[in-house]
């Protein structure tokens, strides 16, 4: 096959995309990033659909974007429910300010577009230290390989190793641990040790193991039920349909489900999910509703990392599910 090179790449995504759509519904495509950073070769999931159906233009990943690229000392003052930015500022400059002149800069954003009083403006710092994507490059194809095993769509592998834990092992402040974030109570139940001697978490392949048996077992027909009782039709490479299938992983059905049976949809789109972007119920909030904001904000930035530092980009052979 001819090598392709990088000023190609979004034809050879496109292309490739449009062969993999004829058919089965359960294809994903992968592509081999050549040469990344001159040295090695890599495989990655493409998610052709976030531009075909112009999630890229959405503010809110673009908004946590920006943030990924951003130092810890700057800020994004920016309004809660649309993720519109104000104004960027040096975090010092903001923390000397006094409560009442914060507030009052807070009226004046509300005031100037028209927002209601209780409107929620936030001051968001830079994430770039945490959002180390080139540390974590070298475990996506791991990833992407486990899941595969397990005839779990790699999808969710590429996406979870982005959002979670990109620059290092670390614990959450509710004790989620380890690449792919998981629970005590959820590895045990996976088939994980987990006590004072033993964390399986920290070993990647274990973890991985247990998060595609997490989404295999119980994400995914959880995430069918809810749709299925509410006679939501869904095909599983949709990008709606993956990225609620993420916020099952994250938050956890019965909180997907409250936050559903308040918005009562009545079909599955982008507008399901970017309404639960701003939808409360349950244990559905701020930190959930982020959740696939950060998908798709992660997935743009590894996208234009593999763009402009690879050089060739091969299609790899198109690649079918066994689920059922």
């Amino acid at each position: 096959m001819k090598i392709i090179n990088t000023s190609m790449l979004f034809f050879l995504i496109l292309f490739s995309t449009y062969l993999s759509g004829q058919g089965n519904n359960y294809t994903y495509n992968l592509i081999e990033a050549v040469n990344f950073n001159k040295t090695d070769n890599y495989r990655f999931v493409q998610t052709q659909a976030l531009y075909n159906e112009k999630w890229d233009e959405l503010p809110q990943p673009n908004f946590w974007r920006t943030l990924m690229t951003m130092e810890e000392d700057s800020a994004l003052i920016n309004v809660g429910f649309n993720r519109q930015i104000i104004k960027k500022v040096a975090v010092n400059d903001w923390n000397k300010k006094s409560d009442i002149e914060k507030n009052s800069f807070r009226d004046s954003v509300r005031t100037f577009f028209g927002y209601p009083q209780g409107t929620r403006i936030f001051l968001t710092s830079g994430k770039k230290s945490f959002y180390d994507f080139e540390k974590v490059i070298p475990t996506i194809e791991k990833g992407i390989d486990v899941f595969q095993y397990n005839n779990v769509d790699p999808f969710y592998a590429q996406a979870i190793l982005l959002i979670e834990s990109p620059n290092k092992l670390q614990k959450s402040p509710v004790g989620a641990y380890g690449s792919f974030q998981l629970m005590k109570k959820v590895a045990t139940q996976m088939g994980l040790t987990v006590n004072n001697v033993i964390d399986d978490r920290k070993d990647f392949d274990k973890s991985a193991w247990a998060a595609a048996k997490l989404i295999r077992t119980i994400c995914i027909p959880e995430t069918n039920r809810i749709l299925d009782e509410k006679c939501i039709a869904y095909e599983p490479t949709d990008l709606w349909y993956r990225l609620l299938v993420l916020h099952v992983y994250h938050a956890g059905a019965g909180n997907v489900k409250k936050v559903l049976d308040v918005i009562n949809p009545e079909k599955g789109n982008m507008e399901l999910i970017t309404t639960m972007w701003q939808t409360e119920a349950g244990g559905f909030r701020n930190a959930s509703q982020n959740y696939s904001q950060l998908a798709l904000a992660s997935i743009l930035e590894l996208n234009a990392i593999i763009y402009n530092k690879c050089d060739f980009i091969y299609p790899c052979a198109e690649e079918e599910s066994m689920i059922e």
